[in-house]
């Protein structure tokens, strides 16, 4: 049985559309592994970044569902306040703490930080959701690419700056990716994506391969303190950045879509399974670590692989 179903999956994930889609969810969760206990998560913290809708708001309840305190996250207080509420009516007794951050903005990162810090010693949950796919390419004011600063300069800076609070918990970190980055590779040459005729799709695609790649690396330098860290990501989605940001495609997968919380389910399980804190390094989709590459020739050249820890370190100004 089991054999067959691990033929099922397999399928499912090559042939991407059934894969991705509600179609995947639903075969899927009938033979994944176990949910988490209603409980795992009572007397734990977790912070979820990009927390105001869609992944990130789903993975605020499913983490408030199982007991934690949930710091959210959010770049407008406004917007952060109205989802706050509407979790706060879904999960009766949650404990939202609201914090405003634009996690592109590295000044903004670091005060948020050394605030968080200063009030909170440990943190056993850290969720990297902030995403954008911008039309154009823009920067922000410390001159980093829109893309690669969201994804990967202030998720590499918000890790490092709350090593201390994860160590003393032991704690978890989760990259929120895309299947996208099955179709770019790093760019060590260009990483802020200079030359040539911009595109947000594939800014998008190659800084959600940075982040795989990141993950990987924070997976070893932490994996001495304790803490784990995996990437995942969420199928696809109806959430309103997708609709905004791709809506022909929307359009033309609307029914398939997955809803955010089907989108955010390994996420939550990720923070929570016990299974999740016996490894790390692992790219996961559907409960199940995924392979980063599907062809041999397509791995990440180690010289790209440090290239990009080296940007992170220098753009960042940290120093691990």
């Amino acid at each position: 049985m089991r054999k067959a179903t691990d033929i099922l999956d397999t399928v499912l994930d090559r042939t991407v559309v059934p894969g991705y889609t509600k179609i995947g969810y639903r075969v899927r969760s009938r033979f994944w592994p176990a949910d988490p206990e209603p409980d795992a998560l009572d007397g734990c913290s977790a912070l979820v970044t990009g927390a105001n809708s869609g992944l990130g708001k789903a993975a605020v309840a499913g983490l408030a569902e199982l007991g934690a305190t949930v710091h959210m996250l959010v770049r407008d207080a406004v917007k952060g306040e109205r989802a706050r509420l509407e979790v706060a009516e879904r999960v009766p007794g949650a404990h939202l703490e609201l914090h405003e951050c634009d996690v592109s903005d590295l000044g903004s990162v670091r005060a948020f930080a050394e605030r968080f810090s200063a009030a909170h010693g440990s943190l056993d949950v850290l969720v990297h959701n902030a995403g954008t796919l911008p039309p154009e390419r823009r920067e922000t004011a410390e001159g980093n690419e829109v893309a690669l600063a969201t994804h990967v300069l202030g998720p590499h800076l918000l890790t490092g700056l709350l090593r201390p609070a994860l160590a003393a918990a032991k704690g978890r970190v989760v990259f929120v990716t895309s299947g996208g980055m099955y179709a770019a590779a790093l760019h060590p040459e260009d990483p802020q994506y200079r030359r040539g005729d911009y595109s947000g799709t594939k800014a998008y695609a190659r800084t959600k391969r940075a982040q795989v790649v990141l993950a990987e690396l924070w997976a070893a330098e932490l994996a001495a303190d304790g803490v784990v860290v995996h990437s995942t990501h969420p199928g696809w989605a109806d959430t309103p950045g997708v609709t905004s940001s791709l809506p022909g495609f929307t359009r033309v997968m609307g029914p398939l879509l997955r809803t955010p919380e089907q989108g955010a389910d390994t996420v939550v399980w990720l923070a929570a399974a016990p299974r999740a804190h016996r490894e790390t390094g692992g790219f996961w989709h559907d409960r199940r670590v995924r392979p980063t590459h599907f062809a041999p020739w397509q791995h990440d050249d180690p010289a790209a692989r440090r290239a990009l820890w080296e940007l992170c370190e220098a753009e960042t100004s940290l120093t691990v």
